[in-house]
Formats: C-alpha cells, sequence, structure tokens
C-alpha cells in the first residue's frame, strides 16, 4: 500500500489496454521512460516521510516538464476533479460539442473505457488511462497520454481524473488549471470535508443544479464553504443534463486559451 495516499499496490496501469509496465519494488518503471517510486506500509517514521516527499518531488518534476511542454504548444491543460457520478463525462460531452478550436481528452478511471468511448463519439480524440487499484492519475500518466494523443498547438486538453476527493488533490499533472465538480445531489458540506482539494481549485463548477427543486441542499451554505476554504476560487452554476449555465462555462474556457497561449 502507498502511504502517500493509501492505495494500493500490484495492479497495472493501463493507456488504451496496454499495460505502462508497472514493476512493483520500490522504484516503478514506466515502458513511457518515467520512474515513480511507491511507498509501502511497513515503513515508519522519519523513513517514510521521507519517501513520500521524494515520491511527491518526482512527480512534480515530470509535471514541471509537462507544463513547459504545454506552454511551448501554448496549450491548455484543465485538470478536472469530483467525486465519482458528479457528471464530468456528461459535462465534457456537452462541451466538446460546442467549444470552438481543437480539443482532446485524457480520460483516467480504474478499470473499463466507457468514458473514452462517449468521448470519442463525440469526435473529440480521447485516450484511456485505467489505474487498476489506483486512486488517482499521476504526472507520468499524463506524459504518456498526451504523447498518444499528440495534441496541436493552441489545444484545450482535458484531463478527466479518477473520480475521488481526496488523492488527486496530492498530484500535481503540470494542468494550467483545476476545475472541481460538485453534484448538488452530494451535499452542501463536501468543500467542508474534502478541504485540501477545494482549496486547490482554480474553479469550482456546481453541477446539476436542475435538481435543486427535488432535494435538501443548502445552495447559499455550499456557496459560502467553497469561499471559506478557498476565497478567491470562481464558481459556476450549470446543469450540463438541461444546458441551463453553460454558456458561462464556455466563455471561462474560452478565456483561458488565450490567456494561457500567451505565456508559451
Amino acid at each position: 500500500m502507498c502511504t502517500v495516499c493509501g492505495c494500493s499496490e500490484g495492479a497495472e496501469t493501463q493507456l488504451d489496454g496496454k499495460s505502462l509496465k508497472h514493476t512493483h519494488s520500490h522504484d516503478h518503471s514506466h515502458e513511457h521512460g518515467h520512474s515513480h517510486d511507491h511507498l509501502h506500509s511497513h515503513e515508519t517514521g522519519d523513513k517514510t516521510v521521507a519517501l513520500e516527499q521524494a515520491i511527491l518531488s518526482k512527480n512534480d518534476r515530470i509535471a514541471s516538464d509537462n507544463r513547459r511542454w504545454f506552454d511551448k504548444l501554448g496549450i491548455v491543460c484543465l485538470n478536472l476533479l469530483s467525486s465519482p457520478g458528479s457528471g464530468k463525462t456528461t459535462l465534457l460531452e456537452k462541451t466538446l460539442k460546442q467549444l470552438s478550436g481543437p480539443c482532446c481528452v485524457v480520460e483516467g478511471d480504474q478499470a473499463t473505457e466507457n468514458d473514452a468511448q462517449r468521448i470519442r463519439a463525440t469526435g473529440a480524440l480521447a485516450v484511456q488511462i485505467n489505474t487498476g487499484t489506483g486512486c488517482h492519475l499521476e504526472a507520468d500518466m499524463l506524459h504518456a497520454g498526451i504523447h498518444e494523443l499528440e495534441p496541436e498547438p493552441g489545444s484545450v486538453v482535458f484531463v478527466e481524473n479518477v473520480g475521488n476527493l481526496v488523492c488527486p488533490a496530492l498530484f500535481d499533472l503540470g494542468e494550467n488549471k483545476r476545475v472541481v465538480v460538485l453534484s448538488v445531489t452530494e451535499g452542501e458540506d463536501k468543500p467542508l470535508k474534502y478541504p485540501h482539494m477545494f482549496h486547490k481549485a482554480d474553479l469550482v463548477v456546481l453541477n446539476k443544479v436542475d435538481l435543486l427543486p427535488h432535494l435538501d441542499f443548502d445552495l447559499q451554505a455550499c456557496l459560502g464553504y467553497v469561499r471559506e476554504v478557498n476565497p478567491n476560487c470562481r464558481i459556476l452554476q450549470l446543469s450540463a443534463k438541461t444546458g441551463e449555465g453553460m454558456q458561462a462555462w464556455l466563455e471561462w474556457l474560452e478565456a483561458e486559451r488565450p490567456e494561457l497561449a500567451v505565456s508559451a
């Protein structure tokens, strides 16, 4: 078990069904040229802390490489994070049908290619990364995914991370912005229960607002909780299913593309 995030070891990470060849020792080598250290639960005390720091440090180095590559090509990379069932994939499907310019998607799940197939049905390029028992994507996985997709300069690259409000918050992928999708069906207190995730968000999308009349959900309390943990975070309310509020989301995306491409 990895003591950084608690995910189990022993599973093969796959990209579109092809193994990335993890070798489960202390140094996990990947087919695409990066290595990735995991910790085991028998490590304790200062040694564990040092190894955890080494894992995150290595991930951060690869994330920096990814970010430089995005900047060089004027690519906007958005890391979409949420609990399972928040509506990320539906939001992406609707977005890809309306957003101008080149786009592609890196899909992260423990198993199946269901979401990648849904994205490809919109006409967009998508690659599926299956993490096995892993609970999050890491920078080297994104590295493999983007080099499989080969996004053209000026693209928007969406990363749909594994559904989880804990572990993905720890791992920088090299993205330009983090978008946390929260469904009104999850309860208004999620920002307080999972503050690290919301604290690192550049944007919070409150999805499924069409269901508010049918739920015991305190909207104002939820908005207040987000601002409590992240005062500078922008919040958008929308329904990917009905289209309510989608225009503001699309405008935010269009504004990000030139802003970030200028820095390339």
